[in-house]
C-alpha cells in the first residue's frame, strides 16, 4: 500500500474531485493521461491472469485450469466497461468515434502482453506468485477505494453506484462458484 500510495502522489493524473492535477507536473494532456491511465491499469491485470496460468502450468495444486480460467473471465468482463469508461468520455470531447473506440482498445492490449511475458518469465515469477497477485489485487483495491468510490457516490449517484458494485460482485462471485 505504501508504494501505490507514492506513486498516488508521484504520478501526474486527474482526479474528479479535485480541480487540479495530483502528483508531479507533466506535459500531458487530459486525454493522455486517461488513456496512459487505464493502460497501466491494465498491466497488473493482465500480470495476475498470466500469473495464474503460470501457476497452473507449474503444476501447483491450488490452482486449477478453471480458476485461472474464471479469473481470465473475470477481468475480460470487466474489459468491456472500462473500455467505455475511457472511449466515451473521449468521444464527448470531440475524438472521433473510430479514434476514440482505438484508444479503448490499444489501451487493453498490454493485458494479454504482460499475461504472456508472465507466464514466460514463470521460472522466476512462480516462486514469487502470491506476492504478484497480492500485489495486483492490493493495486486494484486501492483505485477502488481512491477514485471509483468517490466518483460512484458523487453528484447524488450513490443508489446507481452501490447497485452496480452489488451486480459486478454478485457476477465474479458466480464466476467463482461455477467454475470452480
Amino acid at each position: 500500500m505504501l508504494f501505490l500510495l507514492v506513486l498516488d502522489h508521484l504520478v501526474p493524473h486527474l482526479n474528479r474531485s479535485y480541480s487540479e492535477t495530483e502528483g508531479l507536473g507533466s506535459p500531458f494532456g487530459k486525454r493522455t493521461k486517461m488513456v496512459l491511465a487505464v493502460t497501466l491499469h491494465n498491466i497488473p491485470e493482465g500480470m495476475a491472469v498470466g500469473a495464474a496460468y503460470a501457476g497452473y502450468l507449474a503444476g501447483n495444486l491450488e490452482i486449477s485450469a478453471m480458476s485461472a480460467f474464471a479469473l481470465s473471465m473475470g477481468i475480460a468482463i470487466q474489459n468491456f466497461p472500462e473500455g467505455a469508461i475511457l472511449s466515451m468520455p473521449l468521444r464527448t470531447e470531440g475524438v472521433k468515434k473510430g479514434r476514440s473506440f482505438w484508444y479503448g482498445l490499444v489501451s487493453g492490449v498490454v493485458e494479454p502482453l504482460f499475461a504472456f511475458l508472465t507466464i514466460l518469465f514463470s521460472g522466476i515469477i512462480v516462486p514469487l506468485l502470491s506476492y504478484f497477485l497480492s500485489f495486483a489485487a492490493g493495486a486494484m483495491l486501492y483505485v477502488v477505494v481512491e477514485e471509483l468510490i468517490a466518483e460512484a457516490v458523487a453528484e447524488n449517484n450513490a443508489d446507481t453506484g452501490t447497485l452496480f458494485f452489488a451486480l459486478g460482485f454478485s457476477v465474479m462471485m458466480l464466476l467463482d462458484v461455477a467454475l470452480g
